[in-house]
């Protein structure tokens, strides 16, 4: 007699219960489609605009972020180094090469939430192009990691998993045209527990 009842109830748990989860899982997985790649940096230049899918505008709305517009910048992110190896906080990485034309450029690591790393307020915790050292040809070589280096330096608190978020302002890669041809910076390795 009972039976029947509890079958449907379970069903109908399972059905809304896998449903919810489901959905959860596929706003936190991904920013939205139409991502850009370009090495190990992805971008998603159409999530801020009117035309962006509906996970793009869920994502936008739970992360509670104020984005950047078409024309005013484009916002890349690499959680991996060259070698496809999941960026670390107890590793050192090396960014170099250049950065595709902008006004100016940020850097700074992120947890996997897209929130700046914390880090003591006397270091380092981001970089931009207007303070870099640069070499003779206009490229540059920023040294990610826990432990101090000369020149270039990010200070990187020695915690799990981490992103690197490269935002490029006012720049012609932002519109659909200047995506051909960028040429972005390199994540690489230098060991671990340096």
């Amino acid at each position: 007699m009972f039976r029947v009842p509890l079958l449907i109830a379970v069903s109908l748990f399972i059905a809304f219960g896998g449903g919810i989860l489901t959905t959860l899982s596929a706003l936190n997985a991904s920013a939205g489609f139409g991502a850009i790649r370009l090495g190990v940096w992805s971008a998603f230049p159409d999530v801020q605009t009117a035309g962006a899918d509906p996970y793009a505008k869920s994502h936008r709305a739970k992360a509670g972020r104020l984005l950047y517009g078409s024309a005013e910048g484009l916002t890349f992110t690499a959680s991996t180094d060259e070698s496809g190896q999941q960026l670390t906080g107890n590793c050192s990485y090396r960014i170099i090469g250049r950065t595709p034309t902008a006004r100016l450029w940020t850097l700074y690591a992120a947890n996997p939430d897209g929130r700046p790393l914390e880090t003591r307020a006397e270091l380092p915790f981001a970089q931009n192009s207007q303070g870099i050292l640069r070499h003779r040809d206009g490229s540059f070589e920023i040294t990610v990691s826990p432990t101090a280096k000369p020149m270039n330096w990010l200070a990187l608190p020695d915690a799990g998993a981490f992103s690197l978020v490269l935002t490029l302002l006012d720049t012609p890669a932002a519109g659909s045209s200047g995506l051909i041809g960028l040429e972005m910076p390199k994540v690489e390795s230098l060991g671990c527990g340096q």
